[in-house]
Parts: structure tokens; C-alpha cells; sequence
């Protein structure tokens, strides 16, 4: 799963950054870029604001600085409107619809669209096999894995440009982690999706991103290549404790 050369091309564009929850600031003007085609990870600890940085750009919370996709300032956008921009959101938690089944969870996913999704359904349950064999089974039935496949699933269903992925790994045991990523680069390379990615499984994410962001109490204190960060002695120490 090697990263590919980085593409800058500011498909996403975040300028000073500010967001929290009622009087409490959680992000403290974070600038970030995510190029055309690029995978981005946002690396921190619980509470530096990772998931914050999430909710800010897809407009779930209030914010104040300038938010751009492909140029258009969607700092004052909805939720549905950044959707319709082409910005999918997977939280953390999953967040499926456990009443409906599979097949509805997908097509949920594709409420933005005017063209019958038949065909995408149909792709992203070859994508993950394990819920092409449950199809009709309510989510709520579905194990830990099996859910979080299916809301990346279903947040693909939109065809966004940018998926925008919140500890896609949370709870998952380690083999499904490991196809996880897997999936996430094999989409990227092959659709050439953008993705900014939070997680807090470091070297996994850093084995598929093009770039780095260090995310510390709602600011961004280090930034680079993801090769070169991986092997920066003095970052490793400072972050990943070895």
C-alpha cells in the first residue's frame, strides 16, 4: 500500500480554521490542503480536534474562516449543499440507518442524484462481498466491520470527490483494519477519490497517505510528506512513542 506522489491541486482548501461547541473552541484557525486525488490523514490525540476538523468542513458545526472545494467558498454551505458539492462523510461510529437494510442503506447514500443508482449498489457490494451476502439483512444486524464497510458504502453512493473518513478503524479487529486501507488506497488509485482520513492507527494510515497534518489541542503543529514523517526520528518520538 504505498502512497503514490502527492498531487497539491486544492480540491479541499481550509484557511484559519475555527470551530467548537457553544462558548467552547475546539479548533484554533487550522489551515489544511487536500489535493486532487490525494489521500490526506489528520493524526492526533483524543481531544486535539480531530473530529472537530471533520464536522467543521462537512458544515455540521458553526465555523469562521474560509472553507473552499475546487475553488468555491462553501464556508457558509449546509450539510446537504457540501453533500451536493461532492463532500461524503463517513463519522465516527458509522451512523447506518439500522432499521433499513443493506440495499436501503445504499440507496439512501444516493439521495442526491437524479439517475438510477441500480449500478453503483451493484459495484460496491462486489467492493465489499461481505455485505453483498447480507443485502437484506437490517444493518442493525450486521457485525462492527460489516457496518462500517457499509456506511463507506453508502457515503460512496453520492460519488463524491471528496470522502471524508473519521476512525474508519475504531473497534474493528486487526485483519479488518488491514482490508479497510486496503480498500481506502485501492479506491483512491483506482477512482481517484480524494480522501482526508482521522485515525488513530498511525503507521496504517501513514503507510496509505500522501501527506500528513499533526493535529495538537486545535492546532496544526507539524505537516509534511507522509514517507518523510514516517521515518522522522524526532516526529515518531513526539507522537507514536518509539
Amino acid at each position: 500500500m504505498d502512497a503514490a506522489e502527492s498531487n497539491t491541486g486544492g480540491l479541499l482548501e481550509v484557511e484559519r480554521l475555527h470551530a467548537g461547541y457553544g462558548p467552547v473552541e475546539v479548533l484554533r484557525g487550522i489551515d489544511l490542503v487536500v489535493g486532487d486525488g490525494e489521500i490526506v490523514v489528520v493524526l492526533g490525540a483524543n481531544g486535539a480536534g480531530k473530529t472537530t476538523t471533520m464536522r467543521a468542513v462537512s458544515g455540521m458545526i458553526p465555523r469562521t474562516g474560509a472553507v473552499r472545494l475546487a475553488g468555491d467558498d462553501v464556508t457558509e454551505a449546509s450539510p446537504d449543499a457540501i453533500v451536493r458539492a461532492g463532500v461524503a462523510h463517513v463519522p465516527q461510529g458509522r451512523g447506518t440507518f439500522t432499521d433499513l437494510t443493506v440495499e436501503d442503506n445504499l440507496r439512501v447514500g444516493a439521495y442526491v442524484r437524479n439517475d438510477d443508482p441500480s449500478g453503483d449498489i451493484a459495484r460496491w457490494l462486489d467492493v465489499f462481498p461481505r455485505l453483498k451476502n447480507r443485502r437484506t439483512q437490517k444493518a442493525g444486524s450486521l457485525s462492527g466491520g460489516e457496518q462500517q464497510m457499509l456506511a463507506i458504502a453508502r457515503a460512496l453512493m453520492s460519488r463524491p470527490r471528496l470522502l471524508l473518513c473519521d476512525e474508519p478503524s475504531l473497534g474493528l479487529a486487526p485483519i479488518l483494519v488491514e482490508d479497510m486501507f486496503r480498500t481506502l488506497a485501492e479506491l483512491n488509485q483506482q477512482s481517484k477519490t480524494a480522501i482526508l482520513l482521522v485515525e488513530q492507527n498511525a503507521n496504517l494510515a501513514m503507510e496509505i497517505a500522501h501527506r500528513v497534518y499533526l493535529l495538537e489541542t486545535g492546532s496544526i503543529v507539524a505537516s509534511g510528506q507522509a514517507d518523510a514523517m514516517l521515518h522522522d526520528d524526532a516526529v515518531r518520538k513526539a507522537y507514536w512513542g518509539y
